[in-house]
């Protein structure tokens, strides 16, 4: 009597691959989230660590100036005579020249400069994903400065309606470990135009000298909550750098991501400390 002979061939049925593909897909689903955010997680630890930079930079030119803060920005007749204006990430540049980086205040301080990826960038915020501010249309920073407290008269913009206030010494910052010094920013895109970088950490609110002074609503602010779950990452005047989450009623371009911390309800102490008093 001959015995059959079993089943070698070894395959899948329909079923078991059915099967298999089902949980490739079920692994993936879990999966796909998790590493998505571990790579938001990273980026916003570089952004960290690039403001951590700048901060340690901050800090050291203001010990070689006397503990005055750097200022935003040389711009003025006064200051800079024919030449260009000069930020704190380099020269303004001109249509056909790119920004000089060695004359940036903060140059001295650092070992990079203006290009892709550098510590000026944030990893949030990459070349290509906004307008350029500038004549040379060309890398500088997606980061802003708070001159509009630190140095109001070396702040292009608003240095006319604030340039009587003191250009700060460090050593003079009322609670340091909530002052911003820089943090992500942009300015907002209207219609189909994208945002644009922005050199100018400014307030939720800006300040008018008429009527005897007051503070009105800002309609163009610069804090952008541009990290995962709209969340914003900040260099303090202590040194130490934090992310921030978002509330509803901070954001006024929503869409964009972009507002203030604090919202328009009042002058949070990260931006000026000691707003109450410009009103006297």
């Amino acid at each position: 009597m001959t015995g059959r002979r079993g089943h070698l061939g070894g395959g899948f049925t329909l079923v078991e691959l059915l099967v298999v593909m089902a949980v490739i897909a079920l692994l993936t689903g879990i999966l796909l989230p998790s590493i998505s955010g571990v790579h938001r997680r990273a980026r916003e630890g570089k952004c960290l660590s690039n403001l951590r930079q700048m901060g340690v930079a901050w800090m050291l030119y203001a010990n070689d100036a006397a503990d005055r803060a750097m200022p935003l920005a040389y711009w003025s007749i006064e200051d800079i005579g024919s030449g260009p204006q000069v930020f704190w990430w380099g020269t303004h540049g001109t249509a056909t020249t790119p920004p000089d980086y060695d004359r940036g205040f903060l140059a001295p301080y650092m070992s990079d400069s203006l290009r892709e990826g550098s510590v000026f960038e944030c990893p949030e915020q990459k070349w290509g994903t906004y307008r350029p501010q500038g004549p040379s249309r060309t890398i500088t920073s997606t980061y802003g400065y708070n001159g509009y407290y630190l140095s109001p008269a070396k702040t292009p913009g608003w240095a006319y309606s604030i340039g009587h206030r003191p250009w700060r010494r460090v050593s003079d910052v009322r609670r340091p470990s909530a002052l911003f010094v820089f943090g992500d920013t942009l300015l907002p895109g209207y219609g189909s135009q994208m945002p644009s970088n922005n050199a100018l950490l400014d307030p939720p609110l800006l300040y008018s000298r008429s009527g005897g002074g007051r503070w009105r609503p800002n309609p163009s602010p610069t804090t952008a909550f541009r990290h995962g779950g709209g969340r914003v990452a900040m260099m303090h005047a202590d040194g130490h750098a934090r992310s921030i989450a978002s509330e509803p009623d901070w954001l006024t371009h929503p869409e964009q991501g972009i507002g203030s911390v604090g919202g328009e309800g009042g002058i949070a102490p990260g931006y000026v400390p000691d707003w109450a008093e410009w009103i006297r």
